[in-house]
């Protein structure tokens, strides 16, 4: 069950977007991206969590604000993974040029299938939230 991770292409859109149902197409996509890899029947869970979500984009000049890219997101998934997005206490959102220079270590077969799609992409991976007894 948890940790879940999945992939959404992109780009994504913006919390702030003026086309309302572009925002609500965008999380039907990313709430149907999850549905194939959380369990059937599988009830919401009530855990802490923690929340990440990587871009890798192509290149172009990014300007979705980090709070704008990861709210939709969170908001598709309610009720459906988590109960609601209040559980969430640790969010880590990320924006990477696919044209970058890097390395991957100890890539997930699911971030392995975004690279190979060769194409922009979220990549989501939802887990519990660390102890919060230990400050970081």
């Amino acid at each position: 069950m948890l940790p879940l991770e999945f992939i959404v292409d992109g780009p994504p859109v913006s919390h702030q977007t003026r086309h309302a149902a572009r925002l609500h197409a965008w999380q039907r996509t990313v709430r149907a991206a999850a549905v194939q890899r959380w369990p059937a029947n599988t009830p919401p869970t009530q855990a802490r969590l923690s929340f990440t979500v990587t871009y890798y984009h192509d290149g172009v000049s990014v300007r979705i604000d980090n709070d704008n890219l990861v709210k939709p997101i969170q908001d598709a998934l309610n009720g459906f993974i988590y109960e609601d997005d209040g559980q969430i206490t640790d969010t880590y959102v990320r924006k990477t040029d696919l044209n970058g220079s890097f390395r991957v270590r100890g890539m997930s077969p699911v971030l392995a299938e975004g690279f190979c799609r060769g194409n922009e992409f979220l990549y989501i991976r939802i887990d519990v939230a660390p102890d919060h007894g230990e400050l970081i």
